[in-house]
């Protein structure tokens, strides 16, 4: 990227972020997405600074119990990771005012992170953990996080372009500026005006549950002191108050996160007729942490091929640690690792059941499973236990590693053969584990949704499941995905694990095409380009 014209400085606001494992506020791809953004930044010596949320909890610690079902253990924050600043701000919810601590995580010099948390022990049930709660805690959790993040970058000095909002939870730092330039004798219309010109907004979702809803009086009962009506906050977010909707309307740009994504979510806000207009941007991973060493400076086919069996051998060793199962070295080992929720369809394979068992029976093919559910997700916990139950009907042929995280994920994304994705077309927005396993020759077995129809060329980078056929019901839907993977395993992806030139030429197609194109450098040169274009360029921080 050329810096020969000044780069607007982003404040980047998100729920949760994913820097080390030992840094439990993250949940998933939502977090991750964040980490692997701000590494990105500093590498490109781009001006952007994380605000976020010092959890106390976190994220859950998983376990299985006896039984088989998936048991969740708040995991404690490591404070030796944060850093105090001597300023503090404070936020009013539901009339009571709340001191903020501001804390740094130095993980990047011009990419910082900073979290908020507050000052009092009575006021900590607001960030005990991380989408714990119920709604007045999540509500009073996105004060904290907009309101007063844009107070705690004031404190801090810092001047700030541009206010991204990754996913609704930061609207009300929309709301923060709005009230700061009615403070200074403009309209509501003009304040709204001014704010929408600093802010930009991308939606992560296109599933009904990720795009929050709060009840107006609820927002107006916990942030008053915003001195916005009822009218005013229905003008913004709707009735409800839909938190996606409100990022389009305070936002002067947005985006989706990859191309059928930006197709989904035009039509899915198409009657946000005064909503900002939404592009897309894929989302990229950072392959300086995701992508193993041994597979980037593998120069021959000997070099990759001793750097993916190291891998294969690592994974196996953690899957002999963590479950006392030994996997055949021999076996296509087929990975399938995420958020364990209904649309993403983690057993479709096992849809026919005969069909599931006699690929088992084969000996050629071995299945690694890993995921949370969030803790009051009941559907996502029922699918836990499945694959629970499953790795016991099938030892030693399907295995279910708990406690998936970040080192997890690396090993998984490194280690495998195939990495599996089965979600319902078009629910999956990009799908970023996809692009880490690609990076390391692991070849992607995916639905054509969210990145993957960008990155999949049939039988070259990895293979695409059934068709972009279009299915009213989704039993029809789970019976024919299942049928098309089913005879793809067999007819295509056995036959060329069997075949080591094919293989090889398969991985070497793979890891080029992710390294070149779905890459964290990549994303956020795009998100300079395209979404901060055009920025209100300030020389110094003001008060809005």
């Amino acid at each position: 990227m050329s810096h020969e014209r000044h780069q607007p400085s982003v404040a980047y606001f998100c729920m949760e972020y994913g820097l080390s494992e030992s840094l439990t506020i993250y949940s998933g791809g939502l977090g991750v997405l964040a980490g692997d953004f701000l590494r990105a930044a500093h590498a490109l010596a781009l001006p952007l600074v994380g605000v976020g949320i010092a959890w106390s909890e976190g994220y859950t610690e998983q376990r299985i119990t006896a039984g088989g079902h998936a048991e969740d253990h708040p995991a404690a924050l490591d404070r030796r990771l944060l850093h105090r600043e001597p300023q503090t701000v404070s936020v009013t919810i539901s009339g009571h005012e709340v001191p903020l601590a501001i804390h740094r995580v130095d993980a990047f010099a011009n990419a910082p992170l900073y979290l908020l948390e507050p000052v009092e022990a009575r006021d900590r049930w607001i960030t005990r953990r991380l989408y714990g709660g119920g709604e007045d805690e999540r509500v009073a959790q996105e004060i904290v996080l907009g309101v007063g993040g844009v107070r705690a970058l004031e404190a801090l000095g810092l001047a700030i372009d541009l206010h991204h909002f990754n996913e609704g939870h930061a609207v009300f730092a929309g709301l923060e500026l709005i009230r700061r330039g009615r403070e200074r004798g403009l309209s509501f219309e003009a304040a709204w005006a001014q704010a929408r010109s600093r802010i930009v907004f991308t939606t992560h979702t296109p599933v009904d549950a990720g795009n929050e809803k709060h009840d107006l009086e609820r927002l107006r009962r916990m942030g008053a002191r915003l001195d916005l009506s009822a009218h005013e906050l229905e003008r913004i977010g709707g009735r409800p108050f839909n938190m996606t909707v409100a990022g389009l309307r305070l936002a002067t740009r947005a985006n989706a996160v990859a191309e059928l994504h930006g197709e989904t979510a035009r039509k899915m806000w198409s009657h946000i007729e005064d909503g900002a207009p939404i592009f897309a941007i894929t989302n990229g991973v950072d392959h300086r942490v995701w992508q193993d060493a041994r597979i980037r400076d593998a120069a021959s086919d000997e070099a990759l091929t001793s750097a993916r069996e190291a891998c294969r051998s690592e994974l196996r060793d953690e899957v002999r640690r963590a479950c006392g199962v030994e996997l055949d070295p021999r076996a296509l080992t087929i990975g399938f690792a995420r958020r364990a929720t209904a649309y993403k369809r983690p057993t479709l394979l096992f849809h026919d059941r005969a069909r599931a068992e006699a690929l088992l029976d084969s000996g050629r093919v071995q299945l690694v499973f890993a995921g949370k559910a969030h803790p009051r997700d009941a559907g996502g916990r029922a699918l836990i236990a499945e694959l629970v139950a499953l790795s016991r009907r099938h030892p030693g042929r399907v295995v279910f590693l708990p406690d998936y995280d970040l080192r997890l994920g690396r090993l998984l994304t490194r280690g495998c053969d195939v990495w599996l994705n089965t979600p319902r077309r078009p629910l999956e927005a990009c799908g970023t584990s996809g692009m880490k396993a690609a990076m390391n020759g692991v070849l992607n077995v995916s639905i054509l949704d969210g990145w993957w129809v960008e990155g999949c060329e049939h039988n070259v980078t990895g293979w695409r499941i059934g068709d972009e056929r279009a299915h009213e019901a989704e039993a029809d839907a789970d019976r024919a995905d299942a049928d098309a993977l089913h005879a793809l395993l067999q007819d295509e992806v056995l036959p060329a694990f069997t075949d080591r030139a094919r293989w090889l030429s398969m991985m070497r197609a793979s890891i080029e095409m992710a390294v070149e194109r779905f890459s964290a450098d990549r994303m956020v040169r795009d998100y300079y380009q395209t979404l901060y274009r055009e920025a209100p360029l300030r020389k110094a921080a003001s008060g809005g």
